[in-house]
């Protein structure tokens, strides 16, 4: 009853809706006099219908057949709710179902209807696993034989579809559909919760996984979750350490083919994304977004533990790492263990001695480019941070916080054999030096042994006479750019240090400690 009533509602939209005849040629049988309206439509009632016959004799009697066309008028037959339209009343009649009819037959594992028994029974090998059909190359399997087909035609390398604007070729006419759209823009699918617009129904489903935090797919080994199937193949990637594609220029390997299309950008210098608002280039459109956080000052992700907040998820997950004290990567070298493979990358550059990057106006190389920039900063005399207590000025905010720590009086680092504690870890450990009584840099002129490089550097400038630093009151000259700062406090009369006990005030802390000897009557040295 059902079935009856659906087909006389199409029945009835049709006779409203169907209109027009045109001069189509009609395709006739000569076996049986029966008409079609194509050339294809004809072939398959001929193989079907007049199949080649034995007699008693076992002598092949064949019923000849022709292909004749006929002009005739027929009528065509258009639904007046999408553009399809057909010669056939049947095939109208199965399409009108789809619109005035609801979906009879219900998946009872989800929310999937069709029209047809057979969608539904294919549907449900969906739920079961079943594969029949496999591909005899590789380990592929499919539910219906079309899929296998489709799938066949990745070995053969045939593309049959291709774009009459770029390059694109593909095996199916659904995929030159859907590129299509990247061409016209056209994005039919939005989200209903953020802005998101995508060309694909399926795109859309899966990014409303990331509302609903659903995640499907998990890995066997490690806690990775994911939302779709690929991206959990992916990820296993990770586990076997198969990486199928590499670099022909260098020795990159990487586990996706979009990995080493971006990677092969890095060779060919193309940096097709660019900032509006500064000089910025990049390869990724993601990059991209990324970096324009930077204008925005947007920081989406923060610590729970310390006040930290960053751009990108991966920068709070390596800061995360600084509160568990996780150090997964560790140098064969030396006992130097880090967070990041980057980080282990430019430490092995210290022992290799490898330095990239120079400066075009003095002799300075360095490791990282980021070190190349901030040294520039010392030639273009730029100070960007400043001290909001005094009137320090500094190139990076890794000095100002360092800086900071004088005001506040925090000396986090302290000499276990000592009361000496200090600001800074590369303080502490020159500190610590003195107890080991470890001088592993030496003159090649004197006998002169230090802790640091730039004290030997310093000492240097006494055999070479050098002193680049002078007084613009007096003809006073130095070494180091201390001293040509305490000298300037005799011009100034500022003396800083001054006697808890006395009134007396210095210029230096090195004359005050002597001082208060002169108070506790101590005298070291018979």
């Amino acid at each position: 009853m059902k079935k009856k009533i659906i087909k006389q509602k199409s029945v009835n939209i049709l006779k409203k809706k169907t209109s027009g005849t045109s001069t189509e040629y009609i395709f006739e049988c000569n076996g049986c006099s029966k008409k079609f309206s194509t050339k294809d439509i004809l072939a398959k009632h001929i193989s079907y219908s007049h199949k080649t016959q034995k007699n008693s004799d076992t002598t092949a009697v064949g019923t000849q057949v022709e292909l004749t066309p006929v002009p005739q008028l027929t009528e065509i037959f258009n639904c007046d709710i999408c553009e399809f339209k057909t010669s056939q009343k049947r095939c109208i009649l199965s399409h009108l179902k789809a619109h005035v009819a609801k979906q009879m037959y219900c998946c009872n594992n989800c929310e999937y209807k069709c029209i047809r028994k057979r969608d539904l029974q294919k549907h449900m090998k969906i739920h079961t696993g079943e594969k029949p059909f496999s591909c005899n190359i590789c380990e592929y399997t499919s539910i219906t034989k079309c899929n296998l087909q489709t799938h066949m035609k990745i070995h053969t390398g045939e593309k049959p579809f291709s774009c009459n604007i770029c390059e694109y070729r593909c095996i199916t006419k659904t995929h030159l559909q859907t590129h299509m759209k990247t061409h016209t823009g056209e994005k039919p699918f939005s989200c209903n919760i953020c802005e998101y617009r995508c060309i694909r129904k399926i795109d859309l489903q899966r990014h409303m996984k990331i509302h609903t935090g659903e995640k499907p797919f998990s890995c066997n080994i490690c806690e990775y979750r994911c939302i779709t199937k690929t991206h959990l193949q992916t990820h296993m990637k990770t586990h076997t350490g198969e990486k199928p594609f590499s670099c022909n220029i260098c020795e990159y390997r990487c586990i996706r083919k979009i990995d080493l299309q971006r990677h092969l950008k890095i060779h060919t210098g193309e940096k097709p994304f660019s900032c509006n608002i500064c000089e910025y280039r990049c390869i990724t459109k993601t990059h991209l977004q990324t970096h324009l956080k930077i204008h925005t000052g947007e920081k989406p992700f923060s610590c729970n533990i310390y006040e930290y907040r960053c751009i990108t998820k991966t920068h709070l997950q390596t800061h995360m790492k600084t509160h568990t004290g996780e150090k997964p990567f560790s140098c064969n070298i030396c006992e130097y263990r880090c967070i990041t493979k980057s980080y282990l990358q430019t430490h092995l550059k210290i022992h290799t001695g490898e330095k990239p990057f120079s400066c075009n106006i003095c002799e300075y190389r360095c490791i990282t480019k980021t070190d190349l920039q901030t040294h520039m900063k010392i030639h273009t005399g730029e100070k960007p941070f400043s001290c909001n207590i005094c009137e320090h000025r500094c190139i990076t905010k890794s000095d100002l916080q360092t800086h900071m720590k004088i005001h506040t009086g925090e000396k986090p680092f302290s000499c276990n054999i000592c009361e000496y504690r200090c600001i800074t870890k590369g303080n502490f450990q020159r500190h610590m030096k003195i107890h080991t009584g470890e001088k592993p840099f030496s003159c090649n002129i004197c006998e002169y042994r230090c802790i640091t490089k730039s004290d030997l550097q310093t000492h240097m400038k006494i055999h070479t006479g050098e002193k680049p630093f002078s007084c613009n009151i007096c003809e006073y000259r130095c070494i180091t750019k201390g001293n040509f700062q305490t000298h300037m406090k005799i011009h100034t009369g500022e003396k800083p240090f001054s006697c808890n006990i006395c009134e007396h005030r210095f210029i230096r802390k090195y004359d005050l400690q002597r001082h208060l000897k002169t108070h506790t009557d101590a005298k070291p040295f018979s």
